[in-house]
């Protein structure tokens, strides 16, 4: 399975950048705009990977709001995805690319399981 791949088949049942969930009850997140807004106030705009980082970010933010991770530990992860983004999601090389790729996927598993620490819903099942 590719990369891309990879960072699409974890994005399903999630709310969009925008915010919200289609189809769960009217269930409305926070935008990726905001959540990121906690930390920095300044928007990191992850191109192409923004649905997946949004939903690593959103994990985290379950995660956060239920006393899971401290808000230290969920700007830090934020800080995180921004900066390794900047050195390795951005480039043309498919060597760094697909880094960065492995990289975050690493990082939307420790997100799902810090969610899943917080949230009940995930550990049903």
């Amino acid at each position: 399975m590719s990369g891309a791949a990879l960072l699409l088949a974890g994005c399903l049942n999630m709310p969009g950048p925008e915010g919200g969930f289609g189809g769960f009850g009217g269930f409305r997140g926070p935008s990726f705009a905001d959540l990121q807004q906690m930390c920095s106030g300044q928007p990191v705009d992850f191109g192409a990977d923004t649905q997946a980082v949004y939903s690593a970010t959103f994990d985290a933010w379950v995660a956060n709001r239920h006393g899971k991770l401290s808000h230290e530990q969920y700007c830090g992860f934020q800080a995180a995805l921004a900066q390794h983004y900047a050195s390795l999601g951005t480039s043309t090389d498919p060597q760094v690319r697909n880094q960065w790729v492995s990289w975050l996927n690493e990082q939307r598993a420790s997100a799902i399981t810090w969610r899943a620490a917080a949230d009940p819903t995930l550990r049903s099942g």
